[in-house]
């Protein structure tokens, strides 16, 4: 994986831990009401295992993660970018949706990347 300044690995860092936060409120909400949570559930595990993996590359952090996980999980992150880019594509210009939607795209592709380097060692 390429050098990452320190910003955007803050950055990265940040955005999947916000992510996490908001899917995991997500998740408790749908509990709550009954409705299907097995979507909601594969992409917040999908998260972790990102968020797991920048912190391996950019931190030396352990991960216990196999290989199949982060198979599953690239390929879910890669699943959503189309739809997050779509998003960012109607924000506002300057806006802080656009930002946090830039940030979120970036994570995402540098754990795909990261998952990529993993997998193929």
């Amino acid at each position: 994986m390429e050098s990452v300044p320190a910003a955007v690995q803050l950055e990265s860092i940040k955005s999947f831990q916000s992510t996490i936060r908001k899917s995991e409120k997500a998740l408790a909400q749908m509990k709550e009401k009954g409705a299907s949570t097995r979507l909601i559930e594969k992409r917040l595990q999908a998260f972790d295992i990102g968020l797991a993996v920048l912190e391996t590359v950019w931190h030396e952090k352990p991960n216990s993660y196999s290989k199949e996980e982060m198979t599953e999980a690239r390929d879910v992150l890669a699943g959503l970018l189309p739809s997050i880019e779509s998003m960012h594509t109607k924000a506002e210009p300057g806006s802080p949706q656009r930002t946090l939607l830039e940030r979120r795209i970036k994570s995402m592709e540098l754990a795909i990347e990261a998952m990529d380097d993993f997998l193929r060692d």
